[in-house]
């Protein structure tokens, strides 16, 4: 074994592999059902440990973490969202508009613990490696972060919700976040009462999933959907 190496088995065992896939098949979107009961210390610091260990270029690890607890701050955010999806709201047709305001896309007041996610684009560390050609990569890797933070809540019984209906540069000035640091995800979590069989936004009529053969291509892009068609 190399020195400074740590041995491992390269493959998981049965039970541990079908865990993953479960965390990953019965994730959900969480907006609702959030219940009355804080979320310890020592789980939060566990979920944000999943998230620093996300894959980042270069190793930049250019995510960044704001635990909001403050009613005052949340509730705040919770007037920003108001009025995004207000602006959102008028975007729809009158049928479309309807489903749309039915639908609920936050639960910034009753989750127990709110917390933001951000980006550091700019930081020196990892010296550019990986960012020449695509500098959008250090956003990328805090999108990792979000998803790895996201697996680790599912397993924890935690529901997460990313409240995307928020105006950055509003959220920039509530959480008095310099302009170099972008905001990417801005998060819901709590214990619920139980995770939906799947996603709301299918359960409501929003959306329907599209079918993995038919996003699939073979050493040349194709494609049955009708992209650019709106």
């Amino acid at each position: 074994m190399v020195e400074g190496m740590v041995e491992v088995h390269s493959v998981f065992k049965t039970q541990e592999r079908n865990a993953v896939y479960r965390a990953i098949a019965t994730r959900r979107d969480v907006r609702r059902g959030f219940v009355d009961k804080p979320m310890p210390d020592e789980l939060l610091r566990r979920l944000l440990s999943a998230a620093h260990c996300a894959p980042s270029v270069g190793l930049m690890q250019p995510s960044r973490f704001i635990v909001i607890r403050d009613l005052s701050v949340r509730g705040a955010i919770h007037e920003a969202f108001l009025e995004a999806n207000e602006r959102a709201t008028a975007t729809y047709s009158r049928g479309r508009r309807e489903q749309y305001a039915n639908l609920k896309l936050e639960g910034i007041l009753e989750a127990p613990q709110n917390l933001c996610i951000l980006s550091n684009p700019h930081s020196e560390r990892g010296h550019q490696l990986g960012r020449h050609t695509m500098p959008e990569t250090a956003i990328y890797s805090t999108v990792c972060a979000v998803q790895n933070l996201w697996l680790a809540a599912r397993a924890e019984g935690v529901g997460v919700g990313w409240v995307s209906i928020l105006d950055p540069d509003r959220l920039r000035e509530i959480l008095h976040v310099p302009e170099r640091i972008v905001p990417v995800a801005y998060l819901c979590l709590g214990y619920v009462d139980s995770f939906a069989a799947e996603p709301e936004l299918e359960r409501s009529g929003w959306e329907t999933r599209i079918p993995l053969e038919e996003v699939i291509s073979y050493d040349q892009y194709t494609t049955t959907e009708e992209e650019g068609a709106h």
